[in-house]
């Protein structure tokens, strides 16, 4: 457990639909601007670690754990639907929980489809928006390495069995390997330590819309076709475009809906930015934000 030193938080939970418990952390003044942070997979709120110590003094950051995913429940695929409609419905009861009336949002890979979904369900809620690497529209392509662990049976094995989407995402999403060196690397797959613990790194992979026929694709459709109403919203947008999985193509994408966002764009920065570029994120952020 010494990668706890890593992540000195105190944990709080909330009990969502069905009675399962998301965990989440709180940090910073009660009456300070929140920033709603959202993680994707493989990650957890541990992504967000050194982003929340460099701002709690002066903003709530509140990051949650999809149920799934780091400290909070793990429930088996027939308890729980694991669909981005769900996420939406457990972040929005988070947000009503905590009494949330306005935040600024942070998000990196699924956080983006999920923190979006939020936006457009309460737009009149959304200050800022800071991306990284992630999509909230949809795409013609998936990674063939990503697309193999859909397979039946196979993808069960790899994800669920071997590990294998989170062990192999700290080796290509990060540019530099040494940043999981140690118990950082440790502290990302602490939570996923056995097969019934990792069914929602798999089911994120699952939930990957890509035809019409899918689960999640009118949901990513809709928020697809109404985010461009955040075009007067200030935006920061930080890109490691060393991504195998999220492009730089998914980065121009953004700048083509967003013109007026501030970008900078790391071409030694991988997937996992935020543990590639700290130091310059934290930068970034400072500005933006005052």
């Amino acid at each position: 457990m010494a990668w706890r030193d890593e992540y000195p938080f105190e944990s709080n939970f909330f009990e969502v639909d069905g009675g399962h418990r998301l965990h989440f952390l709180d940090e910073g003044p009660a009456d300070a601007p929140v920033l709603l942070m959202l993680h994707g997979n493989p990650t957890w709120s541990f992504y967000y670690r050194n982003l929340v110590l460099a701002f709690r003094d002066r903003y709530r950051c509140v990051v949650p754990d999809h149920v799934g995913c780091g400290l909070s429940d793990k429930p088996p695929v027939g308890d729980y639907p694991y669909t981005l409609r769900r996420r939406i419905d457990d972040v929005e009861a988070l947000v009503d929980h905590l009494d949330i009336a306005s935040f600024g949002l942070v998000v990196h890979d699924w956080g983006g489809a999920i923190g979006m979904g939020l936006a457009v369900r309460r737009p009149e809620s959304v200050e800022r928006i800071v991306v990284f690497n992630t999509a909230a529209f949809l795409s013609p392509r998936i990674p063939f390495s990503i697309d193999i662990c859909r397979i039946p049976i196979f993808g069960e094995l790899t994800v669920l069995g071997l590990n294998g989407f989170a062990r192999v995402a700290q080796h290509r999403a990060i540019y530099d390997r040494g940043n999981l060196a140690g118990d950082v690397g440790r502290g990302y797959l602490a939570p996923y330590d056995s097969w019934s613990n990792r069914v929602a790194i798999h089911q994120f992979v699952k939930d990957i819309p890509m035809k019409p026929s899918h689960r999640s694709f009118g949901e990513l459709k809709a928020i697809d076709e109404q985010i461009a109403q955040f075009g007067d919203r200030p935006m920061l947008i930080v890109w490691g475009d060393d991504d195998f999985c999220f492009t730089p193509e998914f980065r121009r994408e953004w700048e083509r809906r967003f013109p007026t966002a501030e970008v900078h764009a790391l071409p030694e920065a991988g997937h996992f930015v935020v543990e590639d570029a700290t130091e310059e994120i934290v930068a970034w952020m400072t500005n933006f934000l005052n």
